[in-house]
């Protein structure tokens, strides 16, 4: 990645941020903390990896991503609006009545969501049953998942882990969310998950760990990750829950925070 293409992506991971800390101050709470965390991840799949077409977002050649942690979802629909998916205006409705986008992420509502998912581990069970099925039809496009490290206290995600190495799906790179906090509190007070690259390995996949606000190290992984033709890849990506948000980011009770919106405009001011 050059630079010039580096920091358009970092302008958009930017613009993110800005739109999803205004569309849950238009319900006046949400997941701030575990949307703001993957929203760098975000912005380079959509602005600069994933083949995916706005105008047809049930393309078949597409790439897909299944956002495993579904309560990210304001930041996915966030993405989904920058990126054409849908009109802006329509995050102004977040789970509202008779919205397109509701709390967590829901293929059967809004436009550009792959796969319905927040029950969480299932959505990781799907991404990979996805890549079977692409791997059966003989497509060449690339399914992501992003899993959470609370969400990886789940006995389903290695299930999950163990089919996905079995089955050698070189199409599926995964990301874990590794900011290091749940919804009650941190996970090594809850259920100390140690070193998950580590992990990840046993399992037979094909493993990196970077700082996943560094967009060029991201790209990095994921190009290797790409270029990886016998395992499925996991990412572990260091992040801070609430990046980019003044108010919530660093603290521990953020995960699903209430907030107004001159409180947004003061956050939205400050990222610049």
């Amino acid at each position: 990645m050059d630079k010039e293409k580096e920091q358009y992506v970092k302008n958009q991971a930017k613009e993110i941020r800005k739109l999803t800390i205004e569309e849950i101050a238009t319900l006046g709470s949400g997941h701030i903390g575990g949307a703001m965390s993957i929203v760098d991840l975000l912005a380079l799949l959509y602005f600069h990896r994933m083949k995916v077409d706005p105008t047809n977002p049930r393309w078949e050649e597409r790439d897909q991503l299944v956002v495993s942690k579904g309560h990210s979802g304001p930041a996915v629909y966030a993405t989904l609006a920058l990126k054409g998916f849908f009109p802006k205006d329509w995050l102004a409705t977040l789970n509202k009545g008779g919205t397109s986008l509701p709390s967590h992420c829901d293929r059967n509502k809004t436009p550009g969501v792959d796969m319905t998912t927040g029950s969480l581990g299932q959505g990781f069970s799907a991404a990979i049953g996805i890549a079977l099925g692409l791997r059966i039809d003989k497509k060449a496009s690339t399914v992501y998942t992003i899993i959470g490290d609370g969400e990886s206290q789940e006995g389903q995600i290695w299930e999950g882990a163990l089919f996905a190495g079995q089955q050698k799906l070189s199409n599926l790179i995964a990301f874990t969310d590794n900011n290091k906090q749940q919804l009650d509190g941190y996970t090594k007070d809850i259920i100390e998950m140690s070193d998950l690259t580590a992990k990840w390995k046993s399992f037979g996949w094909f493993t990196q760990e970077v700082d996943g606000h560094d967009i060029a190290a991201l790209d990095v992984a994921i190009e290797k990750a790409l270029g990886e033709k016998e395992k499925p890849s996991m990412i572990v990506m260091n992040t801070i829950k609430g990046k980019g948000c003044n108010f919530a980011e660093g603290i521990e009770k953020n995960h699903s925070m209430v907030f107004d919106m001159e409180k947004a405009k003061e956050a939205i001011a400050a990222l610049g």
